[in-house]
């Protein structure tokens, strides 16, 4: 009977050993995985920021057959979240404390564990490498309870090795979830109208058509400054006059500026010049998506004209109208451009 007494004995002595171990085991932990998207801060943070689009990338949706979601009556922002049911991965609920854009957001996720309520703090940051690319910072941290670590201790994975993976796995598909939503495009045909013309100011450049968008910007920018400076009014939308296009030599000749009510006299060494585009008749198309698809629009418009039997003026020059851009849209799937080829009256 004794020995049965000293094994009983030793065995109380291990449990106690591993109950101080583990009770004294650190269960602080902070996981973080980081990506640089080539995307804008405001896109990326926008695709974090609502939980309808998280089913587009999040990892443990994937890894569950029979997951069911309920959302909250927000999706977006601050008090946002959604919960769900899974046999396989469990139940949890995840919410936002804060939202900053377009730089950080603060969530907290729960899951519902054999040993009770499990519950970690979630935080994203989003920072602006340059105007077109973002470092996405996605972490979790938080303090494992006493049966969180016992159970652990029994796993073949930590915690660490278990949400890394999935963290790098997150990210690499929101880059997939943004350029994807970011390619979008299309290129409607809206017909022959009359174009009221008007006055313009302008200023005008010679550049490869492959690299014309980098520099309309800032000209829209050098000629707003110089109206603003010499209260000149702008009239509406921005406007691209093209002086010159050659597209087996990937080259064009353009001119940036704005609609202006009337007649404007520049000086002789004005940078920003005053022209006029007539009222006259045009066949013009509508891009939404990004300015890269400008010449494939183009093309499209000479196609109509030929299938269409219509006259070109090649006295006039063909113009585009900016109506949603860059600078109140940091989504290039959201830009619109209208494309406008002169015609000859019948």
């Amino acid at each position: 009977m004794k020995i049965f007494k000293y094994l009983f004995f030793l065995l109380l002595l291990a449990i106690i050993a591993g109950s101080i171990y583990i009770a004294t085991k650190d269960g602080n932990f902070q996981i973080e995985e980081s990506k640089t998207i080539a995307a804008p801060q405001e896109v990326v943070y926008a695709e974090v920021n609502d939980f309808k689009n998280w089913e587009n990338w999040e990892p443990w949706s994937r890894k569950s057959e029979n997951m069911v979601k309920e959302y909250r009556e927000k999706t977006r922002g601050k008090d946002a979240g959604y919960s769900w049911k899974s046999k396989d991965m469990g139940d949890g609920e995840i919410h936002t404390l804060e939202a900053r854009p377009f730089s950080e957001l603060e969530q907290e996720i729960s899951f519902n564990t054999p040993f009770g309520k499990s519950t970690s703090d979630i935080y994203w940051e989003f920072r602006e490498q340059d105007e077109d690319s973002t470092q996405v910072i996605w972490g979790m941290k938080g303090k494992q309870s006493f049966m969180e670590k016992l159970a652990f201790v029994f796993q073949s994975e930590t915690l660490d090795e278990m949400m890394r993976p999935m963290f790098q796995e997150g990210l690499n598909n929101i880059e997939t979830s943004v350029i994807n939503k970011m390619e979008k495009y299309s290129i409607n045909v809206d017909g022959v109208i009359q174009h009221g013309g008007g006055y313009y100011m302008y200023a005008t450049t010679a550049t490869k058509i492959n690299r014309m968008q980098n520099r309309v910007e800032k000209m829209f920018a050098d000629v707003e400054n110089y109206m603003n400076d010499n209260n000149i009014e702008i009239s509406g939308n921005p406007i691209i006059v093209f002086n010159d296009w050659k597209q087996d030599e990937g080259t064009t000749i353009f001119s940036g500026g704005y609609l202006t009510p009337s007649q404007v006299i520049t000086p002789g060494d004005s940078p920003v010049l005053s022209g006029h585009l007539p009222n006259q008749k045009v066949l013009r198309l509508t891009l939404k998506g990004d300015y890269k698809n400008l010449a494939e629009t183009r093309n499209r418009a000479y196609d109509y004209i030929k299938e269409n039997a219509l006259k070109l003026n090649a006295d006039e020059e063909a113009f585009a109208v900016y109506k949603t851009r860059k600078n109140n849209n940091a989504n290039p799937a959201n830009w619109v451009t209208q494309l406008h080829i002169p015609l000859e009256n019948d």
